[in-house]
Formats: structure tokens, sequence, C-alpha cells
């Protein structure tokens, strides 16, 4: 989420105060709550730190100023961004899951939100289901999810990259708080869950570097750095971390890219896990206007590049038009800037991948 659905935060702030619906935005952090990050040295001022300044530039945002307050304000109305036909998909419920793979299986189910199956776990990733802001007709989706809330099936881990709302949804975490799942969430989103009900039992918190480890099943949960920052309003701008995930089984290994800027990171976590199976790296929301908190699509491949994946399966995009581009401009552009010895694997949302045996089509390629 930038600048679109930053000001959408702050629209929605105002009119869910106006209708007493403050929910929605989570834990609004007070300064007694600063002092649990004081020994982080990436936490100052009560913020936490990005690796390198942030660059927002009004006037290099496509559309201009002036196209990108229209593209707000007529978003639920008329987008001519969004696809001319429908979208497919695979409809799921919770019959369609059997026990867990184990091995290596993954749905992409919109935007960023997955299932992933490894080694006889089964770990949803920022599941979202509405719109990508606080009310519901700011940023609307162009299809809805491949599966209903209610069918989620049974998850062992809940995996939060950041609290943008196109990443951290009120209603889903309501409705997944007295399940049986571990939730894993950067410094500060746990403030967020807390509020909202889950147990403090149920969360685990992480900062970049810190892991998690499951030793009935010999899985590690890693959280990474990223470049971005966080905020469900204007005003809590990076009061909240923001992370990637390695998930290392006993024979897979899984890259979570969350949502980053290209930037040295992706060496680093290249170099400190050697390799990936399989890698879901974001590649929509990229705007001149903000240059460096999401991946470019020529940034989408130096990642790919960087951190050692045998395969990559492209999120965040599909859903939601958040950076003013037609909908499916970033896949065909990296569908052209892929070589010979990359693999790209993009299943059509709701369809079971397993790795090494699914063989995944260019459905986007037949939809205007």
């Amino acid at each position: 989420m930038d600048l679109k659905s930053c000001i959408a935060s702050g629209v929605g702030l105002a009119i869910a105060g106006v209708l007493g619906g403050c929910a929605e935005l989570g834990h609004i952090p007070v300064e007694k709550d600063f002092a649990k990050y004081e020994h982080i040295p990436y936490f100052k001022d009560g913020v936490f730190q990005a690796s390198e300044t942030l660059v927002f530039n009004s006037d290099r945002v496509r559309g201009g100023k002036a196209g990108m307050m229209m593209r707000l304000l007529t978003s639920s109305f008329v987008n001519a961004h969004a696809p001319k036909s429908k979208i497919p998909l695979i409809q799921l419920d919770k019959s369609s899951f059997a026990a867990p793979h184990n091995d290596l299986a993954a749905y992409w189910l919109g935007h960023s939100m997955v299932i992933i199956e490894i080694e006889g776990k089964r770990i949803l990733v920022d599941p979202v289901f509405d719109n990508a802001a606080p009310v519901p007709f700011v940023v609307p989706r162009f299809t809805a999810a491949p599966i209903k809330r209610s069918e989620i099936p049974d998850v062992d881990y809940v995996l939060i990259t950041h609290d943008h709302y196109d990443h951290l949804e009120y209603a889903t975490m309501r409705f997944l708080r007295d399940r049986d799942t571990r939730f894993i969430a950067p410094y500060g989103v746990d403030d967020h869950l807390r509020k909202w009900g889950i147990a403090d039992e149920k969360i685990t918190t992480l900062g970049w570097g810190d892991t998690h480890y499951d030793a009935d099943a010999n899985l590690t949960i890693g959280a990474e750095r990223t470049l971005h920052f966080s905020g469900r309003t204007l005003r809590s701008r990076s009061q909240t971390l923001w992370v990637s995930y390695a998930i290392i089984g006993a024979n897979r290994r899984v890259f979570v890219s969350g949502d980053s800027g290209y930037a040295e990171h992706y060496k680093a976590i290249g170099e400190k896990y050697n390799s990936f199976d399989l890698a879901f790296i974001e590649i929509d929301g990229w705007n001149p206007g903000w240059e460096n908190t999401h991946l470019f699509p020529q940034g989408v491949i130096a990642a790919y590049r960087d951190i050692n994946a045998s395969a990559f399966m492209p999120v965040h995009w599909g859903v939601f038009d958040l950076a003013i581009h037609p909908w499916k401009e970033s896949i065909t552009m990296i569908d052209e800037l892929l070589e010979d010895d990359m693999k790209m694997v993009t299943p059509m949302m709701g369809e079971k991948f397993i790795y090494g045996e699914t063989e995944t089509r260019k459905w986007y390629m037949d939809i205007e």
C-alpha cells in the first residue's frame, strides 16, 4: 500500500470516526508502547527505521497528483485499469483441502493471500477478503477471492508481513481468533491482534533476524528485512514493523517477500539461506512517484536472482489497483524480462500448485 491507500486510510479514518467504526484501525500506538522497542537499533524517535530513505515524489506519480486523486474518488465506480473480462479462478471450500501436503504445495488466493503447505504444515499468509481500505468503497477488488472467509481450512500458522490494509484485515483476524492457530507478526502488529481479541499466547512477535522454531515439525520461520513502511492511519506511519519470511523445513525452503523496494537486503537473505525452492515475490504496486517501496519489474528479476530461488510465484497483483497501471501490466512486463534459466509459476487463483509437479499456464494473457 502506498500514496493512494495512505490517502484512503486517512479518508477512512475520518469516515470511520464519524460512523463510530474505528475497530478497523487497530491499535493506535501511544508513547508507553515504544519503550519495549528502545533496545532495537532500527527503532528511533517512536518509529521503525527503513534501511534506506524512502522516496515519495508526488510530481512523478503516474497520472499526476490530480489523476491520483481522481482515481481515488472514482475507483469504486469507474476503473479503466480493471480487467474487461472475468478473471478465471477455481472456487474452493473446506472440502477442497485434505491433509497438508507432506512436501510443498501452495494456493494463490489473490493479491498477497497464499496458503502454503510445507512438510505437513499449513500456513496462511496475509489473508484479505474485502477491499484494501478501512471503508468499503475505497480501493475495491477486481474479483472476489476464490474461497470465502468462512471456508478457510484449518491452518497451523497465520503469517502477517505488515499492517497495511491489503495485508492485514480486521474481519479475518476476528474470524480466526478462536482457531487453534499461531499468529506470527512483526513488532507492533501484535498489538492490533490483541485489540481484536486474539489471545496473547497465540501470538509470536518477530523482528528482523528473529525466528520461531516448531520442534514437532522441525520447521523454522524467520523474519527478515524489507524496504517498506507501515501504518493504518496517516499518524501511525512506521510505528509497527514490516518483514519478509523465510520458512525452512527439513527438506524444503520457502521465501515470502512481503512488500519491499529493491535493495541490498535481498542479496543478504540469499547469502544467509543459500537457496530457496519456491519464492513468493510481490510484483505490483510500483509507481515512479514512490520509487523504492515496491519492486519494479526489473527489481523482481534482480530479487529472484539474489535470493537464489529455484522458482517464484508472483503475488501482490491481480486484485487491486494500487499504483495507477493496467491490472496485468506488471506480469506481462516480467514475462518479457524472464531469461531461459528462470522459472516463474503462475497458477490461477485457487489452483493447487504442487512443487515439482504442476505445470502452470499464462492464463492472464487471455484476459483483456
